[in-house]
């Protein structure tokens, strides 16, 4: 998809963070406060990346995973810009910014927290999956 075919796709928000690795602003975002069971995807491709399941509420602002669905759909690249070092989570199919990964989540998990952007992600109820080509994912939630 071309630069000028996904800024007609995506708001000026999702935009500027998925495609110039914004951060949007914290505790205002979507999916901060969202507990709905469902399924997050990354809003450039569609690929399912996170689900309801792995989300809790770290108090950081933005919507924060314990991890992703499949360690296939993300990629990791060291980022040291705002002088921070930290570690950027991609898509990999899009190449979306998503996010940043802690070490700092749940020891219970695995201790990491996936602090993710909202404007990167789109929220499918699990009852609507099917209906969006999601299908295969149900079975995630009978667990």
């Amino acid at each position: 998809m071309t630069k000028m075919e996904l800024k007609e796709k995506l708001s000026p928000l999702s935009y500027y963070v998925t495609q110039e690795n914004g951060t949007e602003a914290p505790f205002t975002n979507a999916y901060d406060n969202h507990f709905e069971v469902g399924l997050y995807v990354d809003i450039v491709s569609g690929k399912p990346l996170f689900t309801s399941m792995d989300k809790y509420n770290s108090g950081c602002g933005w919507p924060a995973f314990t991890s992703p669905i499949d360690g296939e759909q993300v990629k990791y690249h060291q980022d040291e810009s705002h002088n921070m070092s930290r570690i950027e989570v991609r898509s990999t199919d899009a190449d979306s910014h998503l996010g940043h990964v802690f070490p700092d989540g749940p020891a219970e998990t695995g201790g990491l927290r996936y602090c993710i952007n909202s404007a990167a992600l789109k929220f499918i109820p699990l009852d609507e999956l099917a209906a969006n080509g999601y299908a295969e994912y149900v079975k995630l939630f009978d667990k």
